[in-house]
């Protein structure tokens, strides 16, 4: 049984670990893979299609406790605790609910103080106690519903009677606005920031602009951010830099510090779709750059040692890379070789581009019209993939992989074969 401490309007969590409000659900993921044997029968939860309207959700049956997340930023909004029997809590080294300590009425108000007036939900037949960024529900029978109006305390219970908490959850801010899912299947809670524990010394994205000539890619311009110097005792420090088709890996380096990950391309599986499939190999491989936090795999040429594509992932759950990346916030305004009337287009015919966008729009405003490449992942030791192919689109120099709900799942940005690489692009920096 999980012996766990609560810290209203932030986290639950030991001495080895935390669940924070406001991290991202990648490290959550990391600190229950940490606790392989002691946390186990983990769930994820989401919506195949509608991934941005429903809650992403972490649940662990066997300790009875909920994780959720904002389905956009992917960001830990909610932590509840609906089976009060499968877990010890304390406050300020307090416990207060365990096997041996029951969780009633007058064992959290002596835990936690005093507070105001608990919320009745008649439909539910729930009393909700609320202190800042901390709530806690009790079920109450029906017979004891008359005279509520002055709090939980004014209802008169038989002898050993008293309410027992059966639910508790913990927030940002001083009320929980929902109690459960609404129809849309979002739980209405604020989202804090990102805690300053969960940086670990990376960047991260705020917004990452696609710089385009009319018909081809020149560059990023990432928007970032990390811990602020202790020199100067700033909480958050803003970056922004500039990575350019043809930049060295020691430029990239410098702009973008060190990658998570040196991945090497052994295997091309789209080798065989280009014209020059027939041709030798080369003696070495391609190498990527994996920037994990800021969505991004930068692609280097063996020979020249230069940055020939870029990759913006959109880490929709149901993808097979889903949880390796944060969401790259990207835009990306593409020019269409023919135009429509359609919502993304803009007066001058320009198409804009997001993570959020869905290719039955994209397509429809940039009239492609060739049939996909089927794109079907596996590793070297389990050769099934349980969410299925995707779909790869050419479009001038943009691959786009589509996942089967339509939703974007990668945007791929190269240089044409023969295109001399820009070495400086001054004007865009």
């Amino acid at each position: 049984m999980l012996d766990l401490e609560i810290v209203p309007e932030r986290s639950l969590g030991c001495d080895t670990w935390e669940f924070v409000l406001g991290m991202h659900f990648s490290q959550s993921v990391a600190i229950i893979q940490s606790q392989v044997g002691t946390i186990r029968g983990v769930q994820v939860l989401y919506s195949d299609q509608n991934p941005l309207s429903v809650d992403l959700v972490i649940n662990m049956p066997q300790d009875g406790i909920r994780l959720i997340f904002d389905p956009v930023a992917q960001r830990l909004k909610i932590i509840e605790i609906y089976n009060m029997k499968l877990v010890k809590l304390r406050y300020s080294g307090m416990c207060f609910n365990s096997p041996e300590v029951t969780p009633s009425i007058e064992q959290v108000e002596h835990c936690f103080g005093a507070t105001h007036p608990g919320l009745y939900d008649s439909q539910r037949h729930l009393f909700a106690l609320n202190f800042r960024g901390l709530s806690f529900y009790f079920p109450v029978d029906s017979k004891f519903e008359p005279g509520y109006a002055h709090g939980l305390g004014s209802l008169q219970f038989p002898n050993g009677g008293s309410p027992v908490v059966s639910r508790t959850t913990i927030y940002y801010g001083s009320q929980h606005q929902l109690s459960s899912s609404n129809t849309s299947g979002r739980c209405a809670a604020p989202l804090p920031e990102l805690p300053l524990s969960c940086y670990r010394q990376q960047l991260h994205l705020r917004r990452c602009d696609v710089l385009r000539s009319p018909a081809a890619t020149l560059a990023l311009r990432l928007h970032m951010y990390t811990e602020g110097s202790s020199r100067s005792g700033e909480g958050t420090q803003s970056i922004r830099r500039v990575v350019r088709f043809g930049d060295s890996c020691q430029a990239v380096s410098r702009a973008l510090a060190a990658p998570a990950r040196l991945y090497y391309k052994a295997d091309d599986k789209m080798r065989i779709h280009r014209p020059t499939a027939r041709r030798r190999p080369p003696p070495a491989s391609d190498y990527f750059f994996n920037y994990f936090t800021l969505g991004l795999d930068v692609l280097f040429d063996a020979r020249t040692h230069r940055v020939k594509k870029f990759v913006l992932h959109t880490n929709y759950p149901g993808h097979y890379n889903f949880n390796m990346y944060h969401r790259c916030e990207f835009e990306l305004t593409v020019q269409p070789d023919k135009c429509e009337s359609n919502m993304l287009v803009e007066s001058r015919g320009a198409v804009t581009i997001t993570a959020y966008s869905k290719w039955e729009t994209v397509s429809r405003a940039l009239r492609v019209c060739e049939r996909p490449v089927v794109l079907n992942r596996a590793s070297s030791t389990n050769t099934t993939n349980p969410f299925g192919s995707t779909f790869c689109y050419g479009y001038q120099d943009i691959i786009f992989e589509v996942m089967s709900n339509n939703y974007i799942a990668s945007i791929t940005l190269y240089q044409p074969e023969g295109t001399r690489p820009h070495y400086a692009v001054n004007s865009i920096a």
